[in-house]
């Protein structure tokens, strides 16, 4: 067994419209870093080797949670020395909390003989959306180590995702520089939901998983609208409306909220495609003055990975 690794951890897209809480989407990029070395001394360290100014106490950092969740399972003395480059931005709605923890648990389990399975390693990266949100929730920490198209079927009593190919896909992501914290987007989610709305949503949820397992993109097109998180989430995200208007003129399939914001995905069919819709979404925020990252790439067939060992 390698002494140290070297992990890559993706950027992932979660809810995908209608899934609340359920869906999860594996992209090429952008990605964690993060190298992990086992040692005999007992416990978990880590670095930041970026500029964000996160916390490496390792009971307030993802990943520190996310190992000493992992090490409790591991009957030897062991311990982890970790140094972690974010590639994604901290709060950007695209999984970034989750790319650490998960990036952590599957070079921890490279280091020893892997011998956990991917379910067990996304039970163990959960603690770290603990940290994180608040809740131990798995719709960004299932994509993040299984890759592909996830569905989060349960988290308790056991937890339960299962993972399906996805259909050759480019993501076209803006990430507006605006804060929405994860409570505040949760504040203002409906406490009851009319029988009728929730008709259509499930209506959606089933369409969409249709599509995806079919290759069908105008279904995956016509199932994507939420019909009750993204429209209490509106007022949160200024130009929402517009940037999804444009991107559908510009030839996206569909789109909207990654997780609980700020960030706006939309599919597409081709890269082309995927590059003039990311303009079209840029146009947006540009001209209403709010600064902006794009990210465009592929849909990822694999979640965290080690690239290299030693």
């Amino acid at each position: 067994m390698p002494d140290s690794v070297l992990v890559h951890s993706p950027a992932t897209l979660s809810n995908l419209g209608c899934g609340f809480d359920v869906f999860g989407l594996a992209l090429a990029a952008p990605y964690d870093a993060v190298r992990i070395r086992r040692t005999a001394e007992p416990g978990v360290r880590i670095q930041h080797l970026d500029p964000y100014g996160l916390p490496t106490e390792p009971t307030r950092n993802v990943a520190g949670v996310a190992l000493l969740a992992l090490l409790r399972e591991v009957p030897e003395e062991i311990g982890f020395d970790v140094e972690i480059t974010k590639g994604i931005m901290p709060g950007s709605g695209v999984g970034s909390s989750a790319a650490s923890a998960a990036g952590a648990v599957v070079g921890a389990n490279a280091l020893l003989g892997n011998r956990f399975s991917k379910m067990q390693l996304v039970d163990f990266a959960m603690a770290g959306e603990v940290v994180a949100s608040g809740a131990r929730h798995a719709d960004n920490i299932a994509p993040a180590i299984f890759g592909g198209f996830t569905i989060v079927r349960a988290v308790e009593p056991a937890l339960d995702i299962l993972a399906l190919p996805a259909p050759p896909l480019w993501v076209a992501v803006v990430h507006p520089q605006i804060e929405v914290k994860t409570s505040d987007s949760r504040k203002v989610l409906p406490a009851n939901v009319p029988l009728g709305l929730a008709v259509r949503q499930w209506a959606n949820v089933a369409g969409l998983v249709a599509g995806f397992l079919t290759a069908d993109y105008e279904l995956i097109g016509r199932s994507m609208d939420d019909y009750i998180v993204e429209p209490a989430r509106l007022p949160l995200i200024p130009g929402l409306a517009e940037a999804r208007k444009r991107a559908l003129a510009a030839g996206a399939i569909g789109g909207g909220i990654s997780g609980s914001g700020p960030s706006i995905f939309m599919l597409n069919q081709t890269e082309a495609t995927a590059q003039a819709v990311g303009e079209a979404l840029g146009s947006v925020f540009a001209e209403l003055g709010i600064a902006f990252h794009i990210y465009v790439g592929p849909v990822a067939t694999e979640g965290a990975r080690v690239i290299c060992e030693s």
